[in-house]
């Protein structure tokens, strides 16, 4: 694993890059999410593909893969936010120029299907990027308050973020006691699993665990936690943070709870486990940073940062 690298951060006026590596986007919602990132006084340069559709992706492999090499090796762009997520990252991670990443980092901004591609770039550069707010979906709908007010502090110059404050209305649950420090490693759950096995997984040895989201029935959640044990990554962690599970209904069909298939996979773990988090597929949420080191206190129910940026 390469060492960390935070990217540098940003200050107003700077140039912000907007790719679709992933699936295409509401073109209003992309121009009103534009409108928003230059109120906030940026400028912004779009990928030459950034509006293209090819099936159910934004576009050629390579199409998109071009647009986010040339936002790396652009010297003008200073942060890099993906318009949305959907599918498509996963591709990608084959052919990325790791180098040329390692060689010019960059904030880089997405969740969801952009899971795939940030922990890859994690684990082949050590690059830090951010698991938040997407320009054509909670920029172009209009930002929720909490989450502008929990997202750019990560991003700006002369800003820091160090504790996530206590939200009274979805407070952290303790699903088992403990204090533990580790790389902050996850993000989307079923977007996880197509790297495990593969030489862009990370190295989960003594990292912070977080998963999310978002339209999967239990059962599906349970393949996916079922791989992770086999894989033996929840005997690796240090700790896990359990966020939000949207739209994750069982059908018809008789079911476990969400809760119910966590226990089963959890309850012989001595490590601090929370559950509640407000992170994923919610308009109002944290934003975090892939790869920082954290502190998880189950038994004060926080969780703080411990690095913002190179040296801190």
């Amino acid at each position: 694993m390469s060492e960390t690298i935070f990217p540098p951060k940003l200050r107003k006026g700077d140039t912000i890059g907007i790719i679709s590596p992933a699936s295409p986007m509401i073109r209003e919602r992309l121009d009103k999410g534009i409108a928003y990132l230059r109120g906030k006084g940026f400028s912004v340069l779009l990928g030459k593909h950034v509006y293209d559709q090819h099936g159910y992706l934004a576009g050629t492999d390579e199409e998109r893969l071009e647009d986010l090499h040339d936002m790396f090796q652009n010297p003008d762009v200073k942060a890099i936010i993906s318009s949305r997520g959907g599918y498509g990252t996963p591709r990608l991670l084959p052919f990325l120029d790791y180098e040329l990443i390692r060689e010019n980092p960059k904030i880089l901004v997405g969740y969801s299907d952009l899971t795939s591609l940030q922990l890859a770039i994690y684990s082949q550069t050590g690059l830090v990027t951010y698991s938040g707010p997407m320009a054509a979906v909670e920029m172009g709908k209009g930002m929720d308050p909490f989450t502008e007010e929990n997202f750019w502090p990560h991003l700006l110059s002369g800003e820091s973020y160090s504790e996530y404050p206590t939200v009274s209305d979805s407070p952290l649950t303790r699903l088992h006691p403990g204090k533990a420090t580790g790389t902050l490693l996850g993000g989307c759950l079923s977007m996880i699993n197509p790297i495990i096995g593969t030489p862009y997984q990370p190295d989960f040895r003594k990292s912070i665990l977080i998963l999310e989201d978002v339209g999967e029935e239990p059962y599906r959640l349970d393949r996916y936690l079922s791989q992770f044990r086999s894989a033996r990554i929840f005997q690796q962690v240090a700790g896990i943070i359990f966020s939000q599970f949207v739209d994750c209904e069982p059908g018809d069909n008789p079911s476990l709870t969400i809760d119910e298939i966590i226990k089963d996979y959890t309850h012989d773990l001595n490590v601090p486990i929370v559950k509640n988090f407000l992170y994923g597929h919610v308009d109002r949420k944290f934003t975090i940073p892939i790869g920082a080191s954290v502190e998880l206190d189950a038994d004060s129910l926080s969780i703080r940062l411990l690095q913002y940026e190179n040296g801190v």
